[in-house]
């Protein structure tokens, strides 16, 4: 036996494989995000902590219109394959392109909200559909 656990080793073509059909399509698609945040120099959102300037980046699983205080929020919940991101544009009811399933880059302050991790009003970019 070598001293080196499995995990540390080098994965050859035929593990990869083997853990590419065992595993289930959300794990594949999680482990996807991860990979795009590091090759984007992009901040793991389960890294990110309370009042910490950021980029970070991921898919969309859900945009919603819900007001706070009286003015129209556009709720987006961002997600990079290690946690899931509030983001939300006061003021708006919505934004072209910001829409379920798409993959978008974000930038601002990170706040807490009721345990989340919360970007109000962040700078963002759009990626490219053809990369889906």
């Amino acid at each position: 036996m070598s001293a080196v656990p499995r995990s540390e080793k080098p994965a050859g073509r035929f593990r990869r494989m083997l853990d590419r059909l065992s595993s289930s399509q959300e794990d594949l698609e999680s482990e996807e995000l991860r990979e795009d945040a590091e090759t984007a120099g992009c901040t793991r959102i389960g890294d990110c902590q309370d009042r910490q300037i950021v980029t970070v980046t991921g898919t969309l699983r859900t945009v919603t219109l819900r007001p706070r205080a009286g003015v129209p929020a556009l709720e987006a919940e961002l997600f990079d394959g290690s946690a899931a991101l509030d983001v939300v544009w006061l003021g708006r009811r919505s934004i072209t392109g910001i829409e379920p399933g798409r993959r978008l880059i974000a930038s601002g302050r990170v706040s807490m909200s009721r345990g989340r991790r919360v970007l109000f009003n962040p700078k963002y970019e759009l990626r490219p559909l053809g990369r889906e």
